[in-house]
């Protein structure tokens, strides 16, 4: 066979099976019998073998996996994959929808309801008709990418048959499940084996997906269903055009999805499918509702974690009762004792369940427990399982009532519990091994430091042989520290060792977040860095100083003073700095001013005074905003010339103020 034979018959093989593939996974249609399927996969193989420069990147070969990836980079996502606000209540559902009526000031919306399946959000890029990209959820800023794996699920394509009805570049956001006749299958074929069954569906999904070897992920069957559509270069109108445009480009959209002229064919719908999606192949746990036009979307906006114009309403969890057979207590890094019920295992929503949360003294007295109690237990969320009652009936005479402990499980310290609060704290922050492993997993964490060389099993480890009692000792460690610990090689010491390292260029505001001082999470962290410019400042302020700080409250105010008044933070933070940590803010992050303070900005143009990135500069120094697209939530928009029409547009039919250059230094000048 000559190669232009051969292109030729490779290409007419991929189309072929390709076809076969999309009318199994999309109609339910089989044309051919799995015998002559597989003979044209082995035919496309050999050829592939004996021609490899003739190889796509979409072929369906690919889906049989092989690839083995080694770890997996992390990618910024290009739109943010936002988490949705979430109800148990239908009432709530109906405040939801008053409040998108207020946002619109109209009644001239309507919504779009779909099933919430109980998988692994995806986004997956497509460039040029071909699959190029798949990347998990993660933070909702930044992902793994895992494409070699997304490259398996079949109802996928790898390749779109008609390319030209959709944009060159454009994202698809999906969820990947595990069928429940697969999970039960491998879940069967582990118990023949005498292995431990999978826990449930979901977290299968998500721990295949990041499986080095994608040859195994392919053998688990994982599928997708599809349910936004994203561009820069050609938007749809509303969402359920975007479903439909996925669905008509081959794509597997669920057909389930109903679009609803009001809250009460919502609520009808949400009744609908309560029974009804127990029958599913697939497991779900709730209804996505979204207002259906993007237009309103963009009026609508986000909070900072949510769209204001999308809900999830989560179905009742499902219950049960077992008996408590006893209560253990952990300790977190800030010293907060959580009792913890030991549960007879018993079955529940997918699970086995051994052990819930019983959050605090309050709750357990509530509850009024008693060794051997029957207890009602629940899953929150489906996930999460809870002691909700006792079955007072079951008591037994000579039952022991619970009392909450007085002394940490851990280090044997009395525990001290603070006036109006709920939670028992151990006060032995330098001593109590659980506080001290806590506070330095937190240390490391993504938004912290970042330090991923570094695991829970590493931790153990150093604090096993002594070689950390802070975090500041984790800058101390040498070479000759780690190499000698078990499961460490040259290159893993180095690669801890430059983790470590590369944490110093790590901004202020990271540090500070990183120090895990109470109630000062990533988003404080941000506001306390860039409001006092460095730590000297921020230690030597006071509670009223604190308290002026814009969204900063007596508790954070009282956390903060509290923390720099102990003498071994400031210990360990001087030790941080001898060491290169970073605790002051850089000058191009320093805010000047709060003139801008809650307002948003996008810069556009050319101008005549300053460049667009010191623009942005000015914005971020006077409190402000920068956002990089034109929506219902943006305040101003900065025009300069020979700026794009379509953003100006936009701006005007969305009542955005267009402000010239001289406008916005009259801003920032009062």
């Amino acid at each position: 066979m000559t190669g232009e034979e051969a292109k030729r018959t490779i290409d007419e093989l991929i189309d072929k099976i390709e076809r076969y593939n999309y009318l199994y996974y999309q109609e339910s249609k089989s044309e051919i019998s799995d015998y002559d399927f597989d003979q044209l996969m082995k035919k496309l193989e050999k050829l592939e073998e004996e021609f490899p420069h003739f190889k796509q990147p979409y072929s369906p070969t690919q889906r049989v996996g092989g690839a083995i990836t080694k770890s997996f980079d992390t990618v910024e996502h290009k739109y943010p994959m936002l988490s949705l606000g979430n109800t148990y209540s239908k009432e709530e559902l109906v405040d939801f929808d008053k409040r998108v009526q207020k946002g619109l000031d109209s009644n001239d919306y309507e919504y779009i309801c779909e099933l919430k399946f109980d998988g692994v959000a995806l986004s997956i890029t497509y460039n040029k008709g071909v699959l190029e990209r798949g990347v998990t959820r993660g933070d909702g800023l930044r992902g793994d990418d895992v494409t070699n794996n997304v490259k398996t699920i079949r109802s996928l394509p790898l390749k779109l048959r008609d390319p030209s009805q959709l944009p060159g570049q454009f994202e698809v956001r999906g969820e990947v499940y595990m069928p429940l006749e697969v999970f039960n299958a491998i879940n069967s074929e582990r118990a023949s084996k005498g292995e431990t069954p999978l826990a449930n569906p979901r977290n299968t999904a998500s721990g295949t997906l990041k499986m080095q070897d994608s040859g195994i992920v392919a053998s688990r069957k994982l599928d997708c269903f599809l349910y936004a559509f994203l561009s820069d270069e050609d938007t749809v109108k509303t969402h359920e055009e975007g479903l439909k445009r996925l669905s008509k480009a081959g794509f597997n959209v669920s057909p389930t999805y109903r679009k609803c002229k009001n809250i009460d064919q919502v609520l009808e719908y949400i009744n609908e499918w309560e029974e009804k999606r127990k029958a599913l192949p697939l497991d779900t746990d709730g209804i996505v509702i979204k207002v259906n036009s993007v237009a309103q979307q963009q009026r609508l906006g986000y909070t900072a974690k949510n769209p204001r114009w999308a809900i999830s309403y989560k179905y009742k969890a499902e219950n049960t009762s077992t008996r408590l057979n006893g209560i253990t207590y952990q300790v977190g890094r800030t010293g907060a004792i959580t009792p913890v019920a030991e549960l007879e295992p018993v079955f529940l929503a997918g699970t086995t369940v051994k052990r819930a949360s019983l959050h605090n003294a309050n709750e357990m007295e509530r509850l009024d427990l008693h060794i051997g109690d029957f207890v009602f237990i629940e899953k929150g969320g489906e996930i999460i399982p809870k002691v909700t009652g006792v079955d007072r009936d079951k008591r037994q005479p000579q039952a022991s009532k619970v009392s909450f402990i007085e002394r940490c499980p851990e280090c044997n310290t009395p525990l001290e519990r603070k006036e109006g609060e709920a939670v028992h704290y151990c006060p032995n922050a330098e001593g109590c091994p659980p506080q001290i492993k806590g506070k330095i997993e937190h240390f490391i964490q993504r938004n912290a430091m970042d330090i991923n060389s570094i695991g829970e099993r590493t931790i153990n480890l150093l604090y096993e042989h002594d070689l950390v009692r802070n975090i500041a000792d984790l800058y101390d460690l040498s070479f000759e520290d780690i190499i000698e610990l078990e499961g460490f090689r040259d290159q893993s010491t180095k690669n801890l060792l430059d983790g470590i390292e590369e944490s110093k260029n790590r901004s202020f505001a990271h540090v500070l977040f990183a120090l895990g001082i109470r109630y000062v999470g990533k988003t404080v962290a941000e506001k306390l860095a860039g409001h006092f410019g460095n730590i000297d400042r921020l230690s030597d302020a006071g509670f009223d100083d604190l308290i002026n700080v814009p969204e900063i409250g007596d508790r954070i105010a009282e956390s903060v003073t509290q923390f720099f008044s102990d003498k071994n933070n400031i210990e360990i933070i001087q030790k941080l700095k001898q060491k290169g940590l970073q605790f002051e803010q850089s000058k191009s992050q320093i805010v000047k001013s709060d003139a801008l303070e809650g307002k948003s900005f996008v810069i556009s143009g050319v101008f005549e005074r300053h460049s667009r990135d010191e623009l942005k500069k000015l914005i971020k120094e006077h409190g402000g905003k920068i956002l990089s697209s034109v929506s219902g939530n943006l305040d101003y928009l900065v025009a300069g010339d020979k700026m794009g029409p379509s953003k100006l547009d936009k701006a005007r039919k969305l009542n955005v103020s267009i402000i010239s250059e001289t406008d916005f230094e009259a801003m920032i000048s009062e």
